[in-house]
Formats: structure tokens, sequence, C-alpha cells
């Protein structure tokens, strides 16, 4: 059945709307709601991932700065370590104890020429006399010429330099695993690495796979640059950054992940119960329409037989009166029956009920029940037989509630079976129990009916068909009674061969 247009609604006035066209409004309402909370969702999301991306991105990069900092103050402090020496071997250096000791130019003079030749450009041309302050430069130049000519690693101090690095990245809040190295720009070498002195020459096969990472990494910083060239670089490479850095965030990561699956969790509740419910209003509906026809029925022929029994011309006769009389009774009972039937889900919905805990023979039920059902099956040339195995077929339970879910489903068989209806009863013991399994050879139902059999107010279609009379409290009942009993059920079906209901009673109701 095609759903109306637009064109159709507009053209129907108000009073005339039929549920069809309301429940395709509220369709078309909740679809639009869904599209737009998934649309926000979906946003809010992105946003999520955006910001967790920018927050790595951030940390990532205050984690090279930090980085950089650190090489550089100890690259700093290497440097103003030699200086420091330097200053200390010209305080106590005896160029300087020369001048201050003779006081004669001319010896000073000797000294001189014989062993700091390079230094007589200190004597001033007019006087002879050593001019202190360029003595002092020249003698700190030579000093300091003397350190800058010496090989790399002997300007560094192994344990001062190991102990500088890691003091000054643990400063940083760097407290990863890292490998350092010096790297000798001459030699184009490592001559020292994470606290060892190397072998100080250049391997022909190329650099050794963890003196490959540091010599590519991108934290390095220059050693001594005084020059033009620096004599040697400070390296350093971090194998495990990133899962440093996601580490930095895994907090914001998780809240992120926990709130957004709460989100989405709720969204989907939610939606599952728009459809739950409207599915549920649906039923509701055809309970309504469906109790509405049974009660017309009755209701019509009982008026009718309460006018025909008023009349002047049945009043005098007995036997129509008496007739009229019992048709009356039949259909009220039918009417009580009906409302029972309602008045139990009721009940179940409250969990207002109480098992009148008895031994039961469940073999004399289901004879008792198929009695019952035969009046109606042979009328349609049908026959509802059992076959009954169980040796052991005494249950403790409520008779009248079991009497009632085996004359259900015998019921739902008969109704559900188009024309001569073949039902079968068996029985057989179990571990614990007793299980009866009512088969049919009826419509049969699909894989999505056998989901929703147990449902209230669930009836199964049967087409365009309206022949099938009920509430659709049945199996609901059925259910909601094998589970007071500590009891199963579960159905196997398949459409246009009919279906089976299988039944286990524990012999023993364990109370809780």
């Amino acid at each position: 059945m095609t759903n109306p247009t637009n064109d159709q609604l507009n053209k129907l006035p108000a009073n005339q709307m039929t549920n069809q066209q309301i429940t395709f409004m509220n369709k078309k309402a909740i679809w639009v709601i869904i599209g737009l909370m998934s649309m926000a969702l979906l946003g809010i999301t992105l946003l999520q991932i955006n910001l967790i991306i920018s927050a790595v991105k951030l940390k990532e990069d205050q984690f090279k700065q930090n980085i950089f900092d650190a090489l550089y103050t100890v690259a700093e402090e290497l440097e103003e370590q030699e200086y420091l020496e330097v200053r200390t071997r010209y305080s106590s250096g005896y160029a300087r104890r020369y001048y201050e000791r003779e006081g004669d130019r001319e010896i000073l003079a000797l000294y001189l020429n014989r062993d700091f030749g390079e230094y007589t450009s200190a004597v001033n041309a007019n006087t002879g006399i050593l001019d202190p302050q360029s003595y002092s430069d020249l003698v700190l130049h030579r000093l300091k010429n003397g350190f800058e000519n010496k090989p790399l690693v002997k300007r560094i101090n192994l344990e001062q330099l190991h102990g500088l690095i890691y003091q000054k990245l643990s400063d940083k809040g760097i407290t990863t695993d890292f490998t350092y190295g010096v790297y000798a720009t001459e030699k184009k070498c490592f001559v020292i690495m994470d606290g060892h002195y190397l072998v100080e020459e250049p391997s022909p096969k190329g650099f050794l796979p963890s003196q490959e990472n540091l010599y590519n990494s991108d934290y390095k910083v220059h050693l001594f640059a005084n020059g033009e060239v620096a004599p040697g670089h400070l390296m350093a490479f971090f194998p495990n950054a990133q899962v440093f850095l996601w580490s930095q965030v895994w907090l914001n990561i998780i809240g992120s992940v926990i709130f957004t699956l709460i989100i989405m969790f709720c969204f989907a509740y939610t939606i599952t119960v728009i459809f739950e419910q409207k599915k549920l209003s649906e039923m509701k509906t055809d309970f309504i329409n469906n109790m509405t026809h049974e009660f017309k029925t009755p209701i019509a022929t009982i008026s009718l037989a309460a006018d025909s029994i008023t009349s002047p011309m049945i009043a005098g006769k007995t036997e129509k009166v008496q007739r009229f009389a019992n048709i009356i009774k039949q259909e009220n009972a039918r009417m009580n029956s009906q409302v029972e039937k309602v008045l139990q889900m009721a009940l179940l919905d409250k969990k207002d009920f109480k098992l009148k805990l008895t031994s039961v023979n469940l073999h004399e039920v289901i004879q008792q029940a198929l009695e019952n059902i035969n009046l109606q099956v042979e009328k349609r040339e049908g026959k509802a037989v059992a076959s009954l195995r169980a040796t052991q077929h005494i249950v403790e339970g409520d008779l009248t509630h079991i009497s009632n879910i085996i004359n259900n489903l015998l019921d739902n068989a008969n109704k559900y079976s188009p024309e001569h209806p073949e039902i079968i009863v068996h029985s057989r013991n179990v571990s614990n129990g007793v299980e009866i399994s009512v088969q049919d050879k009826g419509i049969g139902m699909t894989k999505e009916a056998r989901k929703q059999i147990f449902d209230k107010f669930y009836r199964v279609h049967t087409g365009d068909l309206h022949d099938v009379k009920g509430f659709g409290l049945g199996l609901s009942y059925v259910k909601a009674m094998m589970i007071a009993h500590k009891g199963t059920i579960e159905v196997k079906s398949e459409l246009g061969k009919g279906s089976t209901f299988i039944l286990f009673f524990p012999f023993y109701v364990h109370h809780d």
C-alpha cells in the first residue's frame, strides 16, 4: 500500500484524516528529527576529533621546543665550562707570573723573544714595556686556540655531558626514552653516544641502525660554534615520541570517547524507544479496533435477541424465548471471556498475580484441551491429535494457567491454519522436566514475525484478509505464564509450512 501524497492530504478535511495519513506524517517528522540529531552527533564527533588532533599537535610543538631548549642549554653550559677552564689556566699560567716577577725590561724582552715570540706585539714600541691588558688578551687567545685545536672528545667531559642532558630534559618534563650522541663534523662520525666514547672512524658501510636514527633526527644543535664551521653537533633521538605525546592527552581522549559513546548510546536508545513506542501505539490502535469489532458482534446479537424476546409474536412461545435466551447467554459469555483476557494481561503487567501451585497432570490437560478444540477443527474437516510419550507427566504448577497456555496454543494453531487444520501435540521427558510441542501445518511465520510473536498486541499479518480474530494478547500471556512457572517457550516456523511451539515445564517451580 503506497503512502498518500501531500496533495492528497491537503484535499482531505481536517476531521477526515485517517490513521494511515497521521502515521505517515509522524514517520516523516521522526525521520527528520533522526536526520538532524545524526548530523549534530556527527558534527560533535568531528569537532572532538579535530580538538584532539589540535591538542596533540600543540603538545608536539611544545615537545620539540622543550627538546631544543634543553639541547641548547647543554651546549651553552659545555662552552661556558670550557671558557671557565681557560680563565682558570690563565689565572695560574706561568706567562702572567713572568710579567709580575721580572722588573727588568731587558730580561722580560728576552723571555718574550725566546718563549712567547708571538706576544712581542704586546710590548709598547716607545717604552719597551709590556702592556698588561694587551698581554692578558693575547694569553687568553693563545689558551683558547689551544683548546679549540684539541680533538672534540678532549673538550667534553663525558660524565658532565651525560648528567646535563638527562637533567635538562627532565627539567622540561621529558621523561620518555631517548638516545643521544656527539657527531664530529671533520671525522664524519659519532665520537660519543649514550655516555660512551666510540671509535673515531667513519664506517665504510654507513651508520648502524641506532646511529642512523640519531643522525637523521631533527633534534641537533651545534657544539663550540665559534668559527664558521662547528666542530661537532649534539644530537638526540626519541623512539617513543608519539607514544609519549599521546600519553599526555590520553585522559582527554578517553573522556571524549566515553562521553561521545554515552551520547551515541542515548541517541540510539532514544530512537529505539521512539520506534518501539510508535509500534506499540499502532498495535494498541489495532487492539482497540479488534476489540471494538469483537464486542460489536455479540452486542448486536444480544440486542437482536432481546428485541425478539420482547416482541409480542415471540413472547408467548417458550421454545423461541429459550433459544434467544441461550443466544444472549452465549454471547455474554463470549464477551466475558474477551474482557477476562484483557484483565489477565493487566494483572500480568502489574505482576499482581500469584500462582496456585498444585500437582498438574499435563496429559490430562492436553487431552481436555484437544477435546475442546476438536469441536472447531472437525467442522473444518481437520484433526487435532496427541502423541504423548512422557512417562513422568506430573509437574508443579497452576492448573488454570497451564490449561489456558495449552488452549491458547491450540486455538492459534486452528486460527492460522487456512483449511483442513492438522494439529499434533507431542510430549516427552527431558532433563528435570517435560517438553510439550504444539505443531501445525498452517501459514507459518516470517523471521521478523518470530521475533515479535510474544509482544503484547502483536498479531501475525494474514495479508489483506481479516478473518483471524483476536486481541494479540494470547502469546504474550503464554510467555508470561511460562516465565512464572520457571519454564521456557520457543517457536520454530517457516512461512507456508506451519509452526511448532515448544514448551518446557520443570517438575518443580523453585521460588525466589
